[in-house]
């Protein structure tokens, strides 16, 4: 992983971890890292870039506390959700054929796709946390 990629990931944390202490003392560095089960250093290391971030498990649970889309979290850490590659070793051929041709739909036609795949009642349970 680029070192660029875990700053942005550890400032995108910091950012919102401060954000939510203001309001929620449970968000200083000590309270965090007991909620997602990290030590207080790593995540004062991780949130200035000086660690890697952590498993994908652990950066969910992240994105579950800070109330954040767990997927755009994950993709600043340079990491999967592991029920995703799970998913594509299911099924092997289709989805990764999905995902290059959803790779090169504009704007207006993702919204469109979405929008159908919620129609058949898979868009729910797809979609991850938005904020």
């Amino acid at each position: 992983m680029s070192e660029k990629r875990s700053h942005q990931f550890g400032a995108r944390v910091r950012e919102v971890r401060e954000e939510r202490k203001k309001t929620d003392q449970r968000f200083s560095v000590r309270g965090f890292a007991k909620m997602v089960g990290l030590s207080p250093t790593f995540i004062s290391f991780m949130e200035r870039g000086q660690f890697a971030p952590p498993s994908p498990q652990k950066i969910i649970r992240m994105a579950e506390v800070l109330d954040l889309n767990a997927d755009e979290l994950l993709s600043l850490a340079g990491r999967v959700d592991p029920a995703l590659i799970e998913l594509i070793c299911q099924e092997p051929v289709f989805l990764p054929f999905v995902l290059r041709a959803a790779s090169g739909l504009s704007g207006r036609e993702r919204i469109r796709l979405r929008s159908l795949l919620t129609q058949f009642g898979r868009g729910k349970r797809a979609d991850r946390k938005t904020r």
